[in-house]
């Protein structure tokens, strides 16, 4: 396993401690070290990311979420040939716009594995992404 990408919700889940959650991301993170494989994410991720702590007006907080993600990810734009991917994912899936950005991010990327919780994305095929799954899944695949 190359390249792998985390959706929102798993940076989400490491920096709120989710105590559900939590555990099973910083083990999949060893896992990908251990295995050498690459985490990707995408520019929309670190806006998720800082949104909460900036709605709650600390924007020390948010500046430091932004920068842990771009130490730990390398962080993918969302571009012309990602566009193309986006509108193609509008036109065949009932996606939310968010969602398709991610996918389409990570397909134009060379993304083996594009790791979220959301199930309605797991069902989703995407040409350019081998496999999307959950934290559970992909603790399995990344070995």
């Amino acid at each position: 396993m190359a390249n792998v990408f985390f959706d929102s919700n798993m940076f989400i889940y490491l920096f709120e401690n989710n105590p559900l959650f939590t555990p099973d991301v910083r083990r999949l993170r060893e896992q990908m070290i251990g295995s050498k494989a690459r985490l990707i994410t995408s520019a929309l991720t670190v806006g998720e990311v800082m949104t909460g702590p900036r709605k709650a007006g600390d924007i020390a907080l948010a500046l430091r979420y932004g920068q842990a993600i771009r130490q730990t990810a390398t962080v993918v734009p969302f571009d012309e040939v990602a566009a193309a991917n986006y509108a193609q994912l509008r036109a065949e899936n009932r996606l939310a716009q968010p969602d398709a950005i991610q996918l389409a991010s990570a397909a134009t990327h060379g993304v083996e594995l594009f790791v979220t919780n959301d199930e309605r994305l797991q069902r989703v095929r995407i040409a350019g992404i081998h496999f999307v799954v959950s934290i559970q899944l992909a603790l399995t695949l990344v070995q």
